[in-house]
């Protein structure tokens, strides 16, 4: 078993705000990986006095623990004690009644000697790699279901945050963790797996350079770093171009690959 991760900034000048953890087991019979994405709030208050990094490094800090040392819960289970974990430790000095109290994406996957567990929360991306070759991307797709022209309004898109109907993320109410797209796959159906932030499924999902089997392609042979390099090479040549963003010109990209 081998892991890689790479993380990359979408403005130097800004602190990263995506997370990324991977964990072998020393006896070499299983594994965990752990890919949050932070979510940028817009200017004025969100309720709370941390920042989104602080608030991602503990989240991703306490699953990547609890995944790694507690084989007996479920991802859901362990997302939700997480969640619980990281309010406790603002609960005092912040709102976390806030619509916009720090949150983050999240994408994890644990594997032991028989199964493969993955997590899925938000526009994170987890695939799996079969013995055959064949990938399969599991998503979370409720955001991309509200129309753009609900997105343009932040005050629209907040009473659909964290909402039925709407779409869900990690932020400080364990029970969103029930909202995740969890499943168990055979070990053996599983030859290798990523996780990715939204940062760097552009290469798929925005830029359309090739489908999620050409993607793993490209971290098969070139790794995460080249994954995330691909994206700012078209990223700048659609700048260059003229090219207009849905969103950020750029955005924290962050990918993790296991080999199992």
């Amino acid at each position: 078993m081998r892991t890689e991760v790479a993380t990359l900034p979408g403005n130097p000048e800004r602190p990263n705000e995506d997370w990324v953890a991977a964990a072998l087991a020393a006896h070499g019979g299983g594994g965990t990986v752990v890919v949050l994405d932070g979510v940028t709030p817009p200017a004025g208050d969100d309720g709370c006095v941390h920042d989104v990094p602080w608030f991602t490094a503990r989240l991703g800090g306490a699953l990547t623990e609890l995944s790694a040392s507690r084989p007996d819960m479920t991802l859901s289970g362990i997302l939700a004690l997480a969640i619980r974990r990281t309010a406790d430790a603002h609960r005092g000095t912040c709102d976390l009644s806030h619509v916009r109290t720090p949150q983050a994406t999240v994408a994890m996957a644990r594997w032991n000697a028989t199964s493969v567990e993955h997590l899925v929360l938000s526009d994170a991306a987890l695939l799996l790699e079969a013995p055959d070759g064949s990938v399969r991307a599991v998503l979370d797709d409720r955001l991309d279901r509200i129309p753009d022209e609900i997105r343009r309004f932040l005050a629209a898109t907040d009473r659909l945050r964290n909402q039925e109907g709407g779409f869900f993320t990690a932020a400080a109410d364990p029970e969103v963790a029930r909202r995740a797209v969890t499943g168990t796959t055979p070990r053996a159906a599983v030859r290798a797996l990523a996780a990715l932030t939204d940062g760097a499924t552009r290469w798929v999902d925005l830029f359309a350079e090739g489908d999620w089997a050409d993607c793993f392609g490209v971290l098969r042979k070139e790794g995460p770093h080249g994954l995330l390099a691909r994206v700012r090479a078209r990223e700048a040549a659609d700048e260059a171009a003229g090219g207009a963003f849905r969103w950020k010109r750029h955005d924290d990209a962050t990918a993790a690959y296991a080999v199992l």
